[in-house]
């Protein structure tokens, strides 16, 4: 572990919940329980208001499988590398077509020998959502191992990659790629805004990185264009989830939602998970900032 990274892990140790203990919003808290009352499958919601310091928090210690969520411990990874001199932003790699990997992306339309850097690696597998990348970028952080570490660092105690990661078949066949908690994600996507992954000047690019989102129809569409917000979402025939942090006028807010075993497994903007991340995403927006 770098000993930066050491430093700000042993601040966020002391700070206690960042700096503040945090009390349950029951107004919201009943507002959220009635919204997804009666949703076919399992969800868990996770809200901080960092600024009134109040949260809530409603199965978001329960463990789900992350989908392409898994990209946000991906990035880490990356950047714990270039902080340490062993990557470069504007490093020039070479793509192989036996690297092509189906699912969501761009990179496997790529023709076979084309040149590119990391930052478009890194921009491919936030904004598209791109798989061929995303593994790419897994094994130039060091792979699964490496990046848990980082996690567990973080005090992340069940945000782990499983996919391709020595001894974690077990939780492969379970979880898939990898798993987290809708809570954790959201405190991981709230240390990335306060400068205290890896270094100040990576979070910093890192949280620039995620504030450039292609599919914005879920959560995302319900936040004013003017407003920055910085994101992931995952998904799988029966997994919806998104993670959002929202720089709103009023103060910044956070929240995750993430679902499974989902009896709607259809793909396209009805599905039943996605309406709900939107409804989610409307009541939150109207209720921090009207």
């Amino acid at each position: 572990m770098s000993k930066i990274l050491l430093s700000f892990t042993l601040l966020f140790l002391s700070l206690c919940s960042f700096g503040q203990k945090r009390s349950t919003d029951r107004k919201l808290e009943q507002q959220i329980k009635q919204l997804i009352h009666g949703f076919q499958g399992e969800v868990g919601v996770y809200v901080h208001d960092l600024k009134k310091h109040k949260e809530v928090n409603i199965g978001a210690d329960s463990i789900f499988p992350t989908a392409s969520v898994v990209k946000i411990p991906i990035l880490v990874g990356v950047f714990d590398k270039i902080e340490k001199g062993q990557l470069q932003l504007d490093q020039e790699l070479v793509y192989r077509e036996s690297q092509k990997y189906g699912g969501s992306g761009l990179m496997q339309f790529f023709k076979d020998s084309s040149k590119v850097d990391l930052k478009t690696l890194i921009a491919l597998m936030l904004s598209y959502s791109d798989n061929v990348t995303s593994i790419w970028n897994q094994k130039l952080a060091g792979g699964g191992i490496a990046i848990n570490t980082l996690m567990a660092d973080l005090q992340l105690r069940h945000t782990r990659v499983n996919s391709q990661t020595e001894g974690r078949k077990t939780d492969w066949e379970k979880y898939g790629w990898g798993q987290t908690t809708p809570k954790e994600m959201a405190d991981l996507l709230t240390l990335i805004r306060q400068g205290k992954v890896i270094s100040e000047k990576s979070s910093d690019r890192m949280y620039r990185f995620l504030g450039n989102m292609f599919y914005d129809e879920r959560g995302l569409s319900q936040i004013p264009s003017t407003v920055k917000a910085a994101s992931k979402t995952g998904s799988l025939d029966d997994v919806r989830n998104e993670v959002m942090l929202v720089n709103a006028p009023k103060g910044d807010y956070v929240f995750s939602i993430f679902t499974k075993n989902n009896q709607d497994q259809s793909w396209g903007k009805t599905n039943a998970a996605e309406v709900l991340t939107r409804k989610l995403s409307k009541l939150l927006w109207d209720y921090y900032n009207k």
